[in-house]
């Protein structure tokens, strides 16, 4: 049986996933070998999409343009498949687009590289290979982090450096996901670009402003000023004498606080060390409230700050 992987941060990366894969000169594959690890080929039927796939969106264009690519040509790189447990089935770990093209194509079998890997390592590979391909939208991706954060207790230090991202983008694409449903459905469609969806984080009305900016085909720059224009209209008048421009800080431990509960967070500190301020959770439905109610309720009772 193959040794489990010796795995450093997430995944192993495409170039040491496909460092098994070997295709012979013209595209002409080995035959069918039931060793891990080894190119092979499957009967499409016993092949099925892994549940967790990141993308979830599949452009029918582009697919039909891949079917006519692999009827000319074949399919070129293999899939890699896992083998699921008490099962004839495989479970594709990448190469989704390929599978979907070539049911197009009419095509009966598909080459295909069997490997061993955890859930876990699932889903690394699928966010690697997506991501380095550029084929995520904003919220697939954002979709994508929060689960290998929740299902795997991956930290955003941790996922940044594996991915090869900073942690302010980590932090910045989860907190896509306290937008309102139809926003991040324009965000999807690609209405709305990453860049117009976060100058709209926090504000009172996301949704109104998201339709402005579609309608009027407004910029990134232009969505941050009205954004900031609407916030300045909305927020309570400072003391006099007062300022309540946020610091850095301040705004790090919103972004924490909002990806942590998934909801949108705003601090309002008074200025003061000892005068206190206030902190707002925005939820959209009862189960996040719910959410929210379980994990207040395990502060001990006796806690004083």
């Amino acid at each position: 049986m193959e040794k489990k992987l010796d795995r450093k941060g997430l995944g192993r990366g495409l170039s040491a996933l496909m460092a098994d894969v070997n295709l012979k000169p013209g595209g002409e594959a080995d035959p069918p070998q039931p060793s891990v690890g080894l190119d092979t080929f499957l009967p499409i039927e016993v092949i099925q999409p892994n549940p967790d796939q990141p993308r979830r969106d599949f452009d029918q264009s582009a697919l039909e343009e891949l079917a006519e690519s692999i009827r000319s040509k074949g399919i070129i790189q293999p899939l890699v498949v896992r083998k699921l447990s008490d099962s004839t089935k495989y479970e594709i770990v990448a190469g989704e687009r390929r599978w979907r093209a070539a049911q197009l194509a009419n095509l009966h079998q598909v080459p295909v590289v069997v490997r061993v890997f955890t859930d876990e390592e699932v889903m690394e590979i699928a966010i690697i290979e997506n991501i380095q391909r550029q084929d995520l939208s904003a919220i697939e991706e954002a979709m994508a982090f929060r689960q290998l954060m929740e299902r795997f207790g991956h930290t955003q230090e941790k996922l940044a450096e594996a991915l090869a991202k900073s942690r302010s983008h980590i932090a910045n694409t989860v907190r896509l996901l306290t937008l309102p449903e139809p926003v991040q459905n324009m965000i999807r469609g690609g209405k709305l670009s990453a860049g117009h969806a976060r100058a709209l984080i926090g504000a009172s009305d996301p949704l109104a402003l998201a339709t402005k900016v579609v309608n009027k085909g407004l910029s990134v720059r232009e969505t941050e000023k009205m954004a900031r224009a609407v916030s300045t209209k909305t927020a309570p008048r400072p003391r006099k004498g007062r300022e309540f421009e946020k610091d850095a800080d301040t705004k790090a431990i919103e972004a924490d606080l909002s990806v942590n509960l998934g909801m949108a967070v705003s601090i309002d500190h008074s200025g003061s060390a000892d005068e206190g301020g206030t902190l707002r959770i925005q939820y959209r439905t009862l189960d996040q409230l719910d959410m929210l109610c379980q994990v207040l309720s395990v502060i001990p009772r006796d806690f004083k700050a």
